[in-house]
């Protein structure tokens, strides 16, 4: 995994520039702490970090087609898991192969398919290839949107890069914020393709990006489809089955040590398990799996629930731990530890935005940092809820019967930031038409009836928008530690087919994640198989709720947190005993001290 970014202008000399791409280039170092390296040309520049997985001598990049004179440059982020095959295609087809890194394969391919290359790439991706002889720069990002890629209009041309960071170390682009940026940042819609930063956008998930001395042009070579299911419960499971299975496996390969996030969720624990038995069937029956859970060194004695938490996790990922043997650690998190300024700012600056969920990204964050210590691929469980249907929503008749995104019924209004109503910011129109639009976008079938209809639409905003903000946090949290994570469940394959699976078989047994559960049978112990949803812990320890109300003050201390921030709603939530703080009310005063460790670090020019 890696850090890319760059421009390409067609109205000045890029060499004269070096300066401007070198700092770019660095701003994204902790996603690429093994190298980096710049190419400059006529009218393009392009830069690369690089986090060192596979073929660690013969990776180098930006990488070109040949040394002497180049005609193609690309810089490249992901995994691709197919490059195997692919090489084997291309050779025939007459490529020649210096290395055997799967980034020089993405390479041949663009030679071989042009703008087209997306199409054979099965993992996930960001990149960009400057073609000389066409005078073209292509964006491509992968289908679900696993890895991030944004771009802003430059003089003559655009600038690109794995994180706004990089984009405001070009001269021409600043940190600007308006007030469409806010209503992205606080509706807790999740758009692609806008962000909170005026003028900076997303190349959209399954997307390619163009340009060339024609302008700009974009179009999407991935979308979601719905397509006639024809295969019975069983046939469904056993493809189910298969299709996760080889998702896990095309994810094995890394020239680094590698390891599993195992929370004892069914998710996780059917994913360990895969790849423990595959590692098994590769390296012999001794074969172990490092395996890694979060707890707050509060939470044996002291676990609350809450309407996100039902259970503690860490009894649950031993017990899975055990059961699939593999070489199970538990990190635990000091819960004042979360409140480290230094801790929290990291994160900040990470995101690049003021939007998080506070300790959760924090403990994230700092879980990540110990797990590099001993693994530099991590494979994760996310995504599992929004292709199986594990969340309240897709079970709860007032979500389905609801006219809004259904997460707003379960965070309301309480886990928002409350924006001073003074800026005019008409949220709540904001979301009504956003809605709308989203809800126009879903494909349906011509004979599904009004339930499936309405699960479908559920599925397609969870898995377009809830699961971008999800993505865009494993992300970052992990890069800023040089930490690569992989996603077997977005699988492009796995997602389309459970999107066409009908409701009644994806809810056959009448709970959340049926046919997971059923794939997932003689993987994972009964007792994880049938837990409840069970979302990312949290801490509930009082001198965690004491310490964030006081640095809440302190936030509001700061003139522009006082001037976007609506006081009044925020006050009940300092003056509460810390014992007794709602979740919502805890997850306000979050993001209130996140605002104000965004706008010291960016300093943002807000023009509202």
């Amino acid at each position: 995994m890696c850090g890319i970014t760059g421009w390409a202008s067609f109205h000045e000399d890029a060499r004269t520039h070096a300066p401007t791409i070198d700092a770019m280039t660095a701003s994204l170092t902790p996603r690429g702490p093994d190298a980096g390296g710049v190419w400059l040309g006529p009218h393009a520049a392009i830069g690369h970090r690089r986090l060192a997985v596979i073929d660690l001598a013969g990776g180098t990049q930006p990488m070109t087609d040949r040394p002497d004179a180049p005609t193609v440059v690309l810089s490249y982020s992901g995994e691709v898991y197919n490059h195997h095959e692919l090489r084997a295609e291309l050779r025939n087809l007459g490529h020649a192969f210096r290395t055997r890194s799967d980034t020089e394969v993405v390479l041949r391919a663009y030679q071989q398919w042009g703008e087209d290359v997306a199409q054979h790439l099965d993992g996930m991706f960001a990149f960009a290839v400057w073609d000389e002889r066409a005078q073209r720069l292509l964006l491509v990002r992968d289908r679900l949107g696993v890895k991030p890629l944004f771009w802003a209009a430059v003089d003559g041309g655009l600038a690109f890069a794995s994180e706004p960071k990089a984009l405001f170390a070009h001269p021409e682009i600043r940190p600007r914020v308006d007030a469409n940026g806010l209503r992205e940042a606080y509706s807790l819609l999740f758009n692609t393709g806008p962000t909170v930063w005026s003028g900076v956008r997303e190349v959209e998930p399954g997307g390619v990006l163009v340009l060339d001395r024609g302008g700009i042009r974009e179009r999407r070579y991935w979308q979601l489809e719905a397509s006639p299911h024809r295969d019975d419960l069983r046939t469904t499971v056993e493809r189910v089955r298969d299709l996760v299975g080889t998702a896990a496996r095309s994810q094995l390969e890394t020239d680094v040590p590698l390891c599993s996030l195992l929370s004892g969720g069914i998710d996780s624990t059917v994913l360990t398990a895969l790849l423990a038995g595959e590692l098994r069937l590769r390296q012999g029956p001794d074969a172990r799996i490092r395996s890694y859970a979060v707890d707050y060194s509060d939470q044996a004695e002291q676990f609350t629930g809450d309407v996100l938490r039902t259970g503690h996790d860490t009894p649950f990922a031993a017990e899975a731990g055990a059961y699939i043997g593999t070489d199970h650690s538990t990190v635990v998190l000091d819960p004042r530890s979360l409140l480290d300024p230094a801790h929290r700012k990291a994160v900040v600056v990470a995101r690049d935005s003021p939007i998080g969920v506070g300790d959760m990204d924090t403990s994230l964050y700092l879980l990540f940092g110990e797990i590099r210590k001993h693994s530099t691929v991590a494979l994760s469980g996310e995504a599992a809820d929004e292709v199986f249907g594990g969340y309240p929503w897709f079970h709860n008749p007032a979500a389905l019967a609801a006219d809004t995104f259904p997460w707003l019924l379960v965070t309301g209004d309480e886990a928002a930031m409350p924006l001073n109503p003074e800026l005019g910011l008409d949220i709540g129109r904001f979301r009504d038409e956003t809605y709308r639009a989203a809800i126009a976008a879903v494909p349906h079938l011509d004979d599904e009836t009004p339930a499936e209809h309405r699960q479908r639409e559920m599925q397609h905003v969870s898995l377009t928008r809830w699961l971008r903000q999800l993505l865009h946090r494993k992300d970052r949290l992990s890069m800023a530690q040089g930490l690569e994570v992989r996603v077997p469940y977005c699988d492009h394959r796995l997602v389309e087919y459970a999107f066409s699976t009908p409701w009644d078989l994806k809810s056959h047994d009448g709970r959340e994640k049926s046919l997971l559960r059923a794939a997932g049978t003689g993987l994972a112990p009964l007792s994880v198989l049938h837990r409840p949803k069970n979302h990312y812990p949290a801490t509930h320890h009082p001198d965690y709720n004491r310490g964030l109300q006081e640095l809440a003050r302190d936030a509001l201390s700061v003139p522009q947190v006082r001037a976007l921030a609506d006081e009044a709603l925020i006050k009940p939530c300092l003056d509460a005993p810390p014992d007794r703080l709602r979740w919502g009310h805890r997850l306000r005063l979050e993001r209130v001290v996140d605002l104000a460790l965004w706008l010291d670090h960016h300093k943002p020019e807000l023009t509202l």
